[in-house]
């Protein structure tokens, strides 16, 4: 009997599962938004209702993983800043453990960085020697400069605490206003000097491709593309030009809280988190000085998989 694998990665604002066969063939993929980190950055609590909203979500992967036979030995459930940061994690991690029977891994900066970066390769590997790839998440962001191969060698990685959700709670910024924008840009600059500066990224600049993975540039992708919906497996791997995408955001903070809502690429569940995703998105591709951006879906649940094959098919 062949194996049949799945990977699931919560994040703090969504939650993940993608299931592929032994061939590396995907078989189901599912994503919800248990808005996990929501109030978390006052607090440094995860809510009841979010420990509740992310169980139930578990309990149903669960069912879906029982449904294609996958041996519990070849789950992986990750989650990263949200549960690194909440003073209460252990909490969610049991009910998980006890309602759903998954064990979910809280993992460091270094590793969501390395899984999201081999995910993130597999739309440019080759295109270029190396690759530079953020992750905007909702209560970090990371970025990281390495070789762009299947296997990419890491040269420098820089974690940014801030991310949609606790800078969009943190600066107030549900709807765009100048000054806590440019306060939230002030503080991402500071870490992305950092990188710039320790990771000598001029020297690499010219040979390098940006990847982006979250659901901000696949969604201005939409946008660019006027899809007329918002498709995450069609826009994944497209190329969006930042002059395009400055286009867009500048739009976006135009935009009124109704019009986000009624934004048929955005939406109400995303509204509340957009803008500042967007500002902490627009900042940093232009400290890079990108001129372009290829927009992943594929992240860290597609390089748990990968890594499951290479381990199991040798």
């Amino acid at each position: 009997m062949k194996n049949n694998y799945a990977a699931i990665d919560l994040g703090s604002n969504s939650c993940r599962l993608l299931i592929a066969d032994s061939n590396g063939n995907y078989l189901y993929k599912d994503t919800h938004s248990p808005k996990l980190a929501e109030g978390l950055f006052k607090t440094k609590q995860l809510s009841d209702e979010a420990i509740e909203r992310t169980t139930d979500i578990f309990c149903k992967f669960s069912k879906k993983i029982k449904e294609f036979s996958v041996k519990k030995e070849n789950i992986r459930a990750i989650a990263t800043a949200s549960c690194r940061i909440a003073e209460n994690a252990d909490v969610l991690l049991q009910k998980v453990q006890n309602k759903a029977g998954i064990s979910i891994e809280i993992i460091d900066e270094k590793e969501e960085a390395k899984l999201n970066l081999r995910g993130g390769v597999m739309n440019v590997c080759g295109q270029s020697k190396y690759v530079v790839l953020y992750d905007l998440g909702g209560a970090s962001t990371e970025v990281t400069l390495a070789t762009n191969e299947k296997n990419p060698h890491i040269l420098y990685t820089v974690s940014i605490p801030w991310g949609a959700r606790n800078a969009s709670e943190a600066y107030n910024l549900p709807v765009y206003d100048e000054k806590s924008a440019e306060k939230l840009a002030a503080e991402v600059k500071k870490y992305m000097k950092e990188f710039l500066a320790v990771s000598d990224y001029e020297k690499y600049k010219s040979d390098a491709i940006v990847v982006a993975t979250s659901s901000t540039p696949l969604r201005l992708v939409a946008m660019a593309e006027h899809t007329g919906s918002y498709d995450r497996d069609a826009c994944d791997g497209k190329k969006l030009s930042c002059a395009t995408a400055d286009e867009l955001i500048s739009g976006i903070f135009a935009s009124s809280e109704k019009e986000l809502i009624d934004n048929i690429y955005i939406g109400k569940n995303r509204t509340t988190v957009f803008v500042a995703a967007c500002a902490i998105f627009q900042t940093i591709y232009k400290e890079l000085g990108a001129k372009e951006i290829t927009a992943s879906l594929k992240s860290a649940k597609d390089a748990i998989i990968q890594n499951f094959l290479e381990q199991n098919n040798g």
